[in-house]
């Protein structure tokens, strides 16, 4: 499906008209971000925040942000319309753990972000971020980059309406010790021989990491991202294993709440996972040896879990076939069925789970394949469509802007035909993407 661009922002309003058949233009020209115009009829919705779906709603975005949200068919003169009565509208969903300047392919052979500069890599990651924005996902956090800063330029160039794609909190660069599992320090290459640039966030000691997440904060990171445990797609790291020391964990997340940015830590190890919240962490990444005193903690501290319990099917198939290193397939089989069953008992003690994919490691646009795990493994598809929205809106701090389609929100909004409370597959198939009011993708 051609993806277009709906011109009904600020500076062509006067060209939108009531049918529909408004001028369209191709996503590759600029546009005003967070501009447009747009009355949306659904045959239901579901805001993001209630238990239940509402039927035979006008859901009416001005300037970016949504108005309102009425009974039945309720269009403003002059303002353009999309009538969607069999479709389900939903707040555009978010993807708290993204890599959207990367690839699942280069997981073979890592020396590719020795040689490719920092503008290929950018060039690639706009492709990545206008498919997570048509597969439905409107914000994502990027945890982490190869390349230090390219997803800062990612973000700053979709903003600035350069470049479809998604709302984005960027962390910059990983914060990570010596050959850790954020460090693309590779067995075959000499130390010296590894650019800068993919070493950014390397420290050790708790002055040396002061200094690194003090210098991200400064360089426009919305939030500081640590390596606290081993990692599965890292050479010689054991995932069940502590790498930041709790001291080290202790200064990056004073630094980071400091400046009012959250804390995301990568844990796999049960150890990791309480050294991180007990250190202040906002959230837990991957979470996949999680034990029972984690998750009381967790739920203690109010701290989410963001778990990727999709992603290890396509590193056991694809990643398999692809060639990846023979030590990410084995740490892979070890962690996904704990990492799955995991999910299940903090989901029943009321642990918060916010959507977290990974995408980078599987392709991007293909987010949404993991709702029908987290149905399978215990919540009921409102709690799954809920972590993507409103529940993931509270723990990146954004529940003013995003996540739920209420008077004031920006005027993100997806649909999907039929009813995914029914079949959660349904998110898999988005008809209808509006970001800040403009249509990006229609049936």
């Amino acid at each position: 499906m051609k993806s277009v661009l709906l011109a009904c922002g600020a500076a062509v309003l006067g060209a939108c008209s009531a049918s529909l058949d408004p001028e369209l233009q191709d996503i590759d020209r600029a546009y005003v971000a967070d501009s447009g115009t747009l009355a949306l009829y659904c045959g239901a919705m579901i805001d993001g925040v209630g238990d239940a779906p509402r039927s035979d709603v006008t859901l009416l975005v001005r300037n970016g942000r949504i108005a309102s949200v009425t009974p039945g068919r309720s269009v403003p003169r002059g303002v353009a319309a999309l009538d969607l009565p069999t479709h389900t509208c939903l707040p555009g969903l978010i993807d708290m753990h993204t890599h959207i300047t990367e690839r699942p392919d280069d997981t073979a052979d890592l020396t590719v972000y020795f040689r490719r500069t920092r503008d290929e890599q950018l060039a690639i990651s706009r492709e990545f971020a206008e498919a997570t924005l048509l597969a439905g996902f409107t914000t994502v956090r990027n945890v982490g980059v190869y390349v230090g800063w390219t997803d800062r330029a990612l973000r700053d160039a979709i903003d600035a309406g350069e470049v479809a794609g998604p709302r984005m909190q960027v962390a910059g660069y990983y914060l990570t010790i010596p050959g850790g599992g954020g460090d693309l320090l590779l067995p075959e290459v000499p130390e010296e021989q590894i650019p800068v640039a993919v070493r950014m966030g390397v420290a050790r000691g708790p002055e040396e990491f002061r200094a690194r997440a003090q210098a991200a904060v400064d360089g426009g990171a919305d939030l500081v991202k640590v390596i606290a445990s081993g990692a599965v797609l890292a050479f010689g790291g054991v995932p069940g294993e502590p790498e930041m020391t709790p001291a080290e964990l202790g200064v990056a997340t004073e630094v980071a709440h400091a400046a009012a940015r959250k804390v995301a830590a990568h844990a796999h190890g049960a150890r990791s996972i309480k050294e991180a919240i007990l250190a202040g962490a906002d959230t837990i990444e991957h979470a996949s040896l999680i034990d029972d005193e984690g998750i009381a903690l967790a739920r203690a501290r109010d701290v989410a879990l963001s778990m990727d319990v999709y992603n290890g099917d396509y590193i056991d198939t694809e990643g398999r076939r692809q060639g990846w290193p023979e030590e990410f397939l084995q740490k892979n089989a070890e962690t996904t069925e704990a990492q799955r069953r995991g999910f299940t008992r903090a989901h029943a003690a009321g642990v918060a789970i916010v959507y977290g994919t990974d995408a980078g490691v599987y392709p991007h646009g293909l987010n949404a394949r993991q709702f029908p795990i987290m149905v399978e493994r215990g919540m009921t598809p409102m709690e799954a469509i809920k972590s993507a929205t409103s529940v993931a809106a509270r723990y990146m701090g954004w529940s003013d802007r995003v996540g739920e389609l209420t008077p004031g929100h920006f005027g993100d909004v997806i649909a999907v035909e039929g009813d995914p409370l029914a079949d959660i597959r349904r998110l898999q198939d988005v008809s209808v993407v509006v970001k800040g009011g403009l249509l990006f993708k229609r049936p």
